[in-house]
């Protein structure tokens, strides 16, 4: 799977950061959408959704974003296994997709990370 994540979002950088160093990430393919090579258009995704949401891309082609995304890395993980079980369970999905959208909403306004902004073009 492909997961795309934004990678100068600090918040967002740290905690893809983490999922590299867990057991079963070499199952996932981690990819910097601010990076200079990142074409959405080329990988068949919408290039102003892909900077809203976390999208991941299954092995069939299939796109999942937000709180589905998320599912799918813990489910790689077997960590987090637990934590996707969990977050599968209606109620408890309502509540993590709730929070995943305030979450999105207020992540363009935290800072970028200022150091790795002279090669994107998503720094304004």
């Amino acid at each position: 799977m492909r997961l795309y994540y934004d990678g100068l979002c600090p918040l967002c950088s740290r905690e893809i950061d983490h999922y590299k160093k867990c057991r079963g990430a070499e199952r996932i393919e981690f990819v910097d959408i601010t990076s200079g090579d990142f074409d959405a258009v080329k990988e068949q995704l919408d290039p102003k959704a892909i900077h809203r949401h976390m999208h991941a891309k299954t092995s069939d082609g299939s796109v999942v974003t937000g709180v589905n995304a998320f599912i799918l890395v813990w489910e790689q993980l077997p960590a987090y296994r637990w934590l996707a079980k969990i977050i599968r369970w209606p109620p408890a999905h309502w509540v993590a997709e709730v929070g995943y959208r305030v979450f999105a909403r207020v992540r363009p306004l935290l800072p970028r990370r200022k150091r790795d902004c002279e090669s994107s073009p998503y720094c304004e």
